[in-house]
């Protein structure tokens, strides 16, 4: 299997697929020194179609899994599935519903699918208008890509005004009030299989400080959620756009991911990703039972419903990130890490790499998210214990790290349902 990507997501996946015994062989494009750790790296350019489909079929690999959202809405699903190898990720036209959240408003608004009001905006004066509107907390996002990191969420309206200014078309909504869920839906077109909810951290400080990130830390399961959670969204949501999508002539394969808030009034959506979130999905796929594999195969080749549905352990994952110093505004590259070859060692404890390099022998910073250390336990507060008792051995200079992951819901703890990454 070739799994395409550079982050903590990509780690994440390819050690799932390394600890499955039907998988012989994971092979990253380019990966990170983590990943190289459980698969063969090479250093080919994610976001271009042809070289990734090159690859795949000069490896003669079985499946390609495609972590980001950029190669996807650059059409590298495409690219590889003409070569004639599965690939586990959306077309370019299915794809949309992640590169413009205007297009997945609408697609929404077509299926049925419960979530926030919203206008669509392209100059200051409907902004406005729309803020005025729903009134505050103003919620405003970029239509196109943004890192996870594009919307503002804010009872300022001058700021509100403000990152719309920065933007081209953004969607301005109206306020979901909720704790703040993540729920991964495997799709094959037609059929779909849901994972087990997580919750991230977005802000970068404690108690829901601060600017939006990718995200700061997550964990699963979620014991204070409806134990019906994530069948109620398959019917109500997944399955519902699905459909959709299949009806417009761009049937949806790969990871259709849910941000969901649980407002008074039911679930609602934040908004949706066609890929694994991260680190949100980390703990998640800590938690599998069943092969990863089979079941991304099974998506890929449009054969989902042969596939019994994915198995989780009791117990329970926490994963908590440590950023480099600046981030989210920027990031400091090539601060020496010491100390994760130590954490990594712990028992029912993973290191997952997600913006490092190599500079000689040292690993260095690379990125804004540099690990996150990911641990098991009995339950959330063991998991909890044993992923902060890991971090403290690691450490490079500036590092971020939040010290309330999973300490309480998210609904308490951030005070608002925000973008899901």
């Amino acid at each position: 299997m070739l799994v395409v990507g550079t982050g903590g997501r990509e780690h994440a996946l390819a050690l799932a697929l390394s600890r499955d015994p039907a998988v012989s062989e994971v092979h990253a494009a380019p990966g990170n020194p983590g990943i190289g750790a459980v698969a063969t790296l090479h250093d080919v350019d994610p976001g271009d179609p042809a070289a990734v489909a090159a690859l795949a079929s000069g490896l003669g690999v079985d499946l390609v899994v495609v972590g980001p959202e950029a190669p996807l809405v650059a059409g590298v699903a495409d690219a590889v599935t003409e070569a004639g190898i599965a690939c586990f990720g959306p077309s370019r036209a299915a794809a949309r519903l992640e590169g413009s959240k205007a297009f997945a408003k609408e697609v929404m608004a077509a299926a049925g699918v419960p979530t926030a009001r919203s206008r669509v905006c392209s100059t200051p004066a409907e902004v406005a208008e729309a803020l005025d509107a729903f009134g505050a907390p103003y919620v405003v996002k970029d239509d196109a890509l943004a890192a996870g990191k594009g919307v503002v969420v804010t009872t300022d309206r001058a700021e509100a005004l403000a990152h719309a200014a920065t933007c081209g078309t953004v969607v301005v909504e109206e306020f979901l009030d909720g704790p703040e869920v993540s729920l991964f839906a495997v799709c094959d077109g037609a059929t779909t299989r849901a994972l087990q909810p997580a919750q991230d951290f977005k802000r970068i400080h404690d108690g829901g400080r601060g600017p939006n990130t990718g995200g700061m830390g997550s964990y699963s399961p979620l014991p204070w959620a409806p134990p019906d959670l994530a069948a109620l969204v398959v019917a109500t949501v997944v399955q519902p756009t699905l459909d959709e999508m299949a009806r417009r002539g761009a049937p949806f394969r790969g990871c259709l991911y849910v941000g969901l808030a649980l407002t008074a009034a039911g679930p609602r959506v934040i908004e949706f990703n066609v890929r694994f979130g991260d680190p949100d999905v980390q703990p998640v796929l800590a938690l599998l039972d069943s092969p990863l594999g089979e079941l991304l195969l099974a998506a890929a080749e449009g054969r989902l419903d042969e596939v019994a549905p994915p198995r989780f352990r009791t117990g329970a994952a926490v994963s908590v990130v440590l950023a480099s110093a600046g981030y989210p505004e920027s990031s400091s590259k090539g601060d020496v890490i010491t100390g994760a070859d130590r954490a990594a060692a712990r028992a029912d404890v993973d290191v997952i790499h997600a913006g490092t390099a190599l500079d000689g022998d040292a690993l260095v910073t690379a990125g804004g998210r540099v690990l996150a250390v990911r641990a098991t336990g009995a339950d959330v507060a063991a998991a909890r214990a044993a992923a902060y008792s890991a971090a403290e051995e690691i450490s490079f200079p500036g590092m971020q790290r939040r010290s309330d992951i999973a300490a309480e819901p998210l609904g308490v703890v951030e005070g608002a349902a925000v973008l899901a990454d």
